[in-house]
């Protein structure tokens, strides 16, 4: 009999099952971006940093100085691996040349160790998509603030973004997706 308790008490603590049915609502302001001017660097390429040219100078009088607001840079819905997951990402950069990732209305299920990932692996829906980021490069943006609502993740400075294809939710505890996005413009 004690054997059997040891084995729930340990299944509990390691598959955390109340957590498919509790939901966490995260809302968090949204950088409200323009999308990227046509000509202009690709959806997932490198940004260059904001000008630095003084007030007043040439490159300012011809209008080249840095945009007045956000800009997205890449954007992808949420395609469904192992859980039922939808919504939409995009990746920002403000004036200040910051980026962040953003989850929109995001719904998914919320499971344990769950986290951002920028991926590397090509997307591919269904069941045969649920391991693919697993194996590929990857930067990890942290663990996801909720499995519902609206979510900002600021992306480092020094990470480049052309080596990354996809955002995935990724549960680092049974290394499987939970759901997926192919970053374009």
């Amino acid at each position: 009999m004690a054997v059997a308790s040891l084995g729930v008490v340990i299944g509990l603590v390691v598959f955390k099952p109340w957590l498919l049915f509790v939901d966490v609502r995260v809302d968090e302001q949204l950088p409200i971006a323009a999308s990227a001017p046509a000509g202009t660097q690709s959806a997932v390429a490198e940004p260059v940093p904001p000008a630095t040219t003084p007030a007043g100078s040439a490159d300012t009088a011809q209008g080249s100085s840095p945009p007045a607001g956000p800009q997205q840079l890449a954007v992808g819905a949420l395609v469904s691996h192992e859980h039922t997951t939808t919504g939409t990402v995009r990746i920002v950069q403000q004036p200040n040349g910051s980026r962040f990732l953003t989850l929109e209305n995001l719904d998914t299920s919320n499971g344990p160790d769950v986290h951002v990932w920028l991926s590397a692996a090509q997307l591919v829906e269904g069941p045969d998509g649920w391991f693919t980021a697993g194996s590929a490069e990857h930067y990890d943006l942290g663990l996801i603030k909720g499995n519902q609502g609206n979510q900002v993740y600021e992306i480092p400075a020094g990470v480049d973004l052309s080596k990354y294809r996809s955002v995935d939710l990724w549960c680092v505890q049974f290394s499987v997706s939970f759901g997926a996005a192919e970053l374009g413009a």
